[in-house]
């Protein structure tokens, strides 16, 4: 596929998991990807590997998503190695999952920081260097508009920001052709949710299909929404959650 060709992608937390299938899809349809990692260079360098593998460029660069500075350097970065910037993932997280009374203000600052205010901060410096046909494609959760159990508070209040977020860009940036959308992943077989772990049977009797989803099924929503199919869709909020919120 091609559909991205000439564009340039930037994926923040693009080192594993969703991010990393994100970034490969990006590659195949035709973008060249920066993307950003926090913890594992060797992890970011597969990525990175794979990227030039399909025969686009690709930029790993170390930004922790918890540092509004670090998040706008890595746009800054990413339009000064790769040219220009087309479309905008915002996908890093974390997952807090604690008993309320346990959760403390620190706790609950950086999930903010990381899932809310990051989006915002890279949101805002992509969008001074996009033309008509950008993308902002924010990467939410299921859990944003039902949590299904307790420990979550945090973690679903974070992600429901972002659809507020989301529709708030598309209301800024729809009259310079700019798209912004949430993609509301469901439970999906990865190192922050395995398919094998103690809550993963509670979790496939939510879903009507059964079964954990694949990050190449969210990956494949956001290149759809990157490329020529996604360019009358915005503001909107997309589940990928095998039926979690039906």
């Amino acid at each position: 596929m091609t559909n991205l060709a000439g564009k340039v992608a930037l994926v923040t937390g693009g080192s594993r998991g969703i991010g990393a299938a994100i970034a490969r899809r990006l590659a195949r349809d035709g973008a060249d990807v920066a993307l950003t990692y926090v913890t594992s260079a060797r992890q970011a360098g597969d990525v990175v590997a794979a990227i030039e593998a399909a025969g686009r460029r690709g930029l790993a660069i170390a930004a922790d998503s918890a540092d509004p500075r670090a998040v706008a350097e890595a746009v800054e970065r990413t339009v000064a190695v790769l040219g220009r910037i087309d479309v905008l993932v915002n996908n890093a997280g974390i997952f807090p999952y604690q008993a309320l009374d346990e959760v403390s203000l620190e706790d609950f600052d950086r999930t903010m920081a990381i899932h809310v205010r990051a989006s915002f901060v890279a949101a805002q410096a992509a969008a001074r260097h996009m033309h008509a046909g950008g993308r902002i494609i924010n990467i939410g959760s299921c859990l944003a508009e039902r949590t299904g159990g307790p420990n979550m508070t945090v973690y679903a209040a974070s992600k429901a920001a972002l659809t507020g977020l989301s529709k708030g860009l598309a209301q800024d940036l729809g009259p310079r052709g700019i798209t912004a959308n949430v993609v509301h992943p469901g439970p999906v077989d990865t190192d922050m949710n395995p398919a094998d772990s103690e809550l993963a049977d509670l979790q496939r009797k939510a879903l009507p299909l059964g079964h954990y989803g694949h990050a190449d099924d969210v990956a494949a929503t956001v290149a759809h929404l990157a490329g020529e199919g996604g360019r009358f869709i915005t503001g909107a909020a997309i589940a990928v959650d095998g039926g979690f919120a039906a």
